[in-house]
């Protein structure tokens, strides 16, 4: 999550990782906690690809203030790369944003609005951050 975020530990955010916390719910989970830090929409976005049953805390004064799932978008602008080296998304000289459509949930799938390539679950990591 941290490297998808873009988040090195350079920025001076004081950041918590816990691994294989137990959990009532879950059984076990992870937590990432970023002091001082609000996620955008766009990053809410990205979460949700990599770590789909992922809840977020806004936590304020020792105080949860905000928690909701992530959920993931029927359309993704921006985030994803598409794998095809023909896609007018990969060309230099046509500055034209990538928009993918969900066309599947199980498994999840996403499809190029402009060439058609589908990127399955286990390949997002991959095309996460254009």
């Amino acid at each position: 999550v941290l490297r998808v975020l873009k988040i090195s530990g350079r920025e001076g955010y004081r950041i918590a990782v816990l691994m294989n916390v137990e959990s009532n719910k879950l059984g076990k989970k992870d937590i990432v906690k970023i002091e001082n830090r609000y996620l955008e929409p766009h990053e809410v976005n990205i979460i949700s690809l990599i770590a789909p049953s992922a809840t977020i805390n806004i936590i304020d004064d020792y105080e949860v203030k905000k928690k909701f799932k992530v959920e993931i978008p029927q359309i993704i602008s921006g985030l994803l790369k598409c794998p095809n080296p023909t896609c007018i998304t990969n060309q230099k000289r046509e500055p034209v944003k990538t928009l993918f459509r969900k066309i599947s949930d199980k498994p999840l799938k996403f499809e190029c609005v402009y060439c058609g390539t589908v990127i399955e679950e286990n390949e997002l990591m991959n095309y996460i951050g254009v």
